[in-house]
């Protein structure tokens, strides 16, 4: 399972022009599920999205995760972000998994993460999505599970 986040001050995803998620400052995290994923995977990956230390402390270090600084997490499901790009100029999504398993896995991830965080928002799996953000830094990190 990967996860790109991205510390932002603001993200919104938007389905057909119509806002389904939104977050003020906080992570944005681009899921991928692999085929040989499953729920220990997506409790592994959520565990460094809540505790990886990417904002700033008093002295401006990155020592804080993201509920130590009050932040929100605005999880979007992304395919393209478990494809083979190592040889071709053409994305191989062979490593990927099933719709059916990486929607329930997405799913289950959603709702861990509401169990642990109060400001969880989401997209719409398998839907054409918008995303808009004003990425923080830019700090952008690939976490892997």
């Amino acid at each position: 399972m990967k996860g790109l986040i991205q510390r932002v001050r603001h993200a919104r995803v938007e389905v057909n022009g119509e806002s389904v998620g939104a977050i003020d400052h906080g992570l944005l995290l681009l899921l991928g599920v692999e085929a040989r994923d499953d729920r220990d995977s997506a409790d592994k990956l959520l565990h460094k999205v809540l505790h990886y230390r990417v904002f700033g402390d008093e002295q401006g270090r990155m020592n804080l995760n993201v509920q130590q600084a009050g932040g929100g997490l605005l999880v979007v499901s992304q395919f393209t972000l478990v494809a083979d790009t190592a040889r071709g100029l053409r994305p191989s999504f062979s490593r990927g998994a099933t719709p059916q398993q990486a929607e329930e896995l997405y799913e289950y991830f959603v709702e861990r993460a509401r169990a642990q965080l109060t400001a969880v928002a989401c997209g719409v799996f398998a839907a054409d999505m918008q995303v808009s953000l004003l990425n923080d830094g830019p700090v952008t990190f690939l976490l892997e599970a």
